[in-house]
């Protein structure tokens, strides 16, 4: 058993709330979709494999409450829904955020949950490193595209970007974002979460200086989980990697419940609804690794991630850019 962590104890209800969870078909994903089903919010889980979410969708409806207690509330429990996401499609993201901005009235919570951890060297379709798009160029689209949803859905309107503490072995590697120079599997996962922090942190700048109110972003460590993310651990560390992660470390890693804790705690507890742009860990704000407190890798991290997905980088006016990201998705 984990000998250290902090549960959410807020008891925050969210009634008549959106909240859409990428990834939410598994792991600490669905642990979320979980809680915040239990708190009475229509919960999309935004998942590349679909029957692996009818799946998810099935088990939260069976087993919405961590104990049989909680029963009589089973009236007040939310909705489910399911939309197709792949991460790694640009083409996939565009439609997923086409179909949730038509079909959604309101967007009040959006948590980038999904990613990969230490694969092989592989790129996707659009021509990325796998663990660059699936961890976080994926997510910086998917957010642009939902934030004029968000927007009008404020106040009360949250972004919660699932980051690591392996941040802290993390470079932007500017000149080289794909690492075809010299890749290396952690090299790849700490460069796409320590990006995760700095795109919290310029966000949530640009969001200040619109006078954009109404919408905080955070970025966390969840823990050392328990989840699917070990899967390349035989191909890229060594053999019988993967079953030492899985079955010997079990007694000293998080269970996919106390590694959703974080996340829940940064999407619904009060304390921090007027926070913005900082990093969590253990159900607190803590200090992030010197690179991604840096003003100056943020602005260039979010120019050049712009520059990569053919939008226009240069434009400081966030309502601005905006609008225009919003005329390309509908052309």
């Amino acid at each position: 058993m984990w000998t250290y962590h902090k549960l959410c104890t807020s008891k925050v209800r969210l009634d008549n709330k959106v909240a859409v969870i990428t990834g939410a078909n598994t792991g600490i994903g669905k642990e979320t979709a979980r809680d915040f089903y239990r708190r009475g919010a229509r919960v999309i889980l935004a998942c590349r494999n679909v029957e692996k979410a009818k799946e998810a969708v099935e088990d939260i409806k069976n087993n919405p409450f961590p104990s049989t207690e909680s029963q009589q509330y089973k009236d007040e429990l939310g909705e489910l829904a399911i939309y197709s996401l792949d991460l790694c499609s640009l083409k996939s993201i565009k439609e997923c955020a086409k179909k949730l901005l038509t079909n959604e009235p309101v967007i009040h919570i959006l948590i980038n949950n999904a990613g990969i951890m230490m694969s092989p060297h592989e790129k996707t379709e659009d021509g990325f490193e796998l663990q660059l798009q699936s961890n976080y160029l994926g997510h910086f689209l998917l957010t642009l595209l939902l934030l004029p949803k968000i927007r009008s859905s404020a106040p009360g309107c949250r972004i919660v970007n699932v980051s690591s503490l392996a941040h802290v072995f993390g470079n932007i590697h500017f000149d080289d974002m794909n690492l075809e120079r010299s890749y290396g599997p952690l090299k790849a996962y700490a460069q796409s979460k320590l990006a995760n922090i700095l795109f919290t942190k310029e966000l949530a700048r640009r969001l200040k200086e619109a006078e954009i109110s109404g919408i905080n972003v955070y970025s966390l460590h969840p823990g050392v989980v328990r989840t699917e993310l070990g899967r390349y651990f035989d191909r890229t560390i060594v053999l019988g990697a993967k079953f030492f992660y899985r079955h010997i470390m079990r007694l000293f890693i998080k269970n996919p419940t106390q590694g959703a804790q974080t996340i829940i705690h940064c999407a619904v507890d009060e304390k921090v609804a007027d926070e913005t742009g900082l990093y969590y860990g253990e159900c607190r704000a803590i200090r992030p690794q010197w690179k991604a407190r840096d003003d100056r890798i943020a602005k260039d991290l979010w120019d050049q991630t712009c520059r990569l997905l053919h939008l226009e980088p240069n434009d400081e006016n966030l309502t601005t850019f905006l609008q225009t990201i919003s005329r390309q998705l509908a052309e």
